[in-house]
């Protein structure tokens, strides 16, 4: 029985992370597994509670959700408690305190265990920003994207403006830069780029060409096992 792979892609917001893994998983059949899904919808879910800024209630939440992931064509279908939050978690509420939730210890604990269990027993694709070094250390390929702060604003308005969320690009820019200080700096589980991590700049690269990185790095980890 062949091993079962995971490609594990960690970055910062913005830098490309969900689309080349959807990418991969539909390449090769893998699970696809958003893990910053999994985050904002406890942010969601406090949000809705007007618990979003008590720490121990959101630790409660996260220990006490039913959070389900359905991947649907192309598309990762997000509910929590019977709620479907899929268009909600990408709201400019959400992305605003998402990272201050993701920074709760108990949380990261909570979601990093249903994160493994996911992934225990089938080929994943899992993207998030500690899935190279934290969650999934022993992956069998790691990678860590970058862009310049121009690109990854452009990305997240072109997300936004679908939303017609009415949002601009100076708005979108200082969201980012605040998402990476509190993603590099948190004490629990930092942003960082693993030692063996593949690093790919896709400020100025298709997302085909990043696939064809990936894909080579499968086959060369395939013929191995053959």
């Amino acid at each position: 029985m062949l091993k079962k792979i995971i490609i594990a892609i960690d970055g910062p917001a913005g830098s490309g992370k969900s689309t080349l893994a959807k990418k991969i998983a539909e390449k090769l059949g893998f699970m696809y597994l958003d893990t910053g899904a999994m985050y904002r919808a406890i942010t969601a879910e406090a949000i809705k509670n007007n618990t979003v800024d008590d720490i121990n209630n959101v630790i409660k939440i996260s220990r006490n959700a039913d959070l389900r992931l359905f991947p649907r064509n192309g598309k990762t279908e997000v509910f929590i408690n019977g709620r479907d939050v899929t268009t909600e978690i990408r709201s400019i509420e959400v992305s605003s305190k998402v990272s201050e939730v993701s920074v709760i210890p108990e949380v990261r604990e909570e979601l990093v265990r249903m994160q493994r269990l996911i992934a225990a027993d089938q080929n994943v694709v899992v993207e998030g920003r500690d899935t190279t070094t934290v969650v999934f250390p022993n992956a069998d390929i790691k990678v860590f994207l970058k862009a310049d702060i121009e690109k990854r604003a452009e990305r997240r308005l072109k997300d936004f403006n679908e939303m017609k969320a009415g949002l601009n690009i100076s708005d979108i820019k200082k969201n980012i830069i605040k998402r990476d200080k509190i993603d590099s700096e948190r004490e629990v589980s930092p942003l960082k780029k693993a030692k063996d991590a593949i690093e790919i700049d896709t400020s100025n690269i298709t997302v085909d060409e990043e696939l064809d990185i990936i894909l080579k790095k499968v086959k060369e980890i395939k013929s191995v096992e053959n």
